[in-house]
């Protein structure tokens, strides 16, 4: 399944975006779509992911202001930000896969283009 990130853009700390992953091909509804972002010099690192079954896992850098949800009829997941940081300043990128280890480790040998997110204090 290929996968594309939308929706970033520069807000001030403590605001909101919301980010959105359409994909297209294979079985998405049977997918784990994980969310994960890269920061200049740093190593990509894993958002937030969902299952199947729609259950969710945060890390915790963003545990409680951030929320993962996907809507299957439109092959979509959206990834929900709050009480943003300069910290969460990185270009994000969605990913899915049906090994739910694949995905965690974001194990991907490609990746969409992604969206640039800038918090600005």
């Amino acid at each position: 399944v290929q996968l594309q990130a939308s929706g970033g853009g520069l807000v001030q700390a403590g605001g909101s975006l919301r980010l959105s992953c359409t994909a297209s091909g294979s079985i998405f509804s049977l997918n784990t779509v994980g969310w994960y972002r890269q920061a200049p010099g740093n190593q990509r690192e894993t958002v937030a992911l969902i299952m199947p079954d729609e259950n969710a896992e945060y890390s915790d850098s963003v545990k409680d202001r951030f929320t993962i949800s996907r809507d299957n009829a439109k092959n979509a997941v959206y990834l929900e930000m709050t009480r943003l940081k300069p910290d969460d300043t990185a270009a994000y990128y969605c990913n899915g896969d049906r090994s739910y280890t694949r995905v965690l480790e974001g194990e991907f040998e490609l990746w969409g283009q992604g969206t640039q997110v800038t918090v600005s204090s």
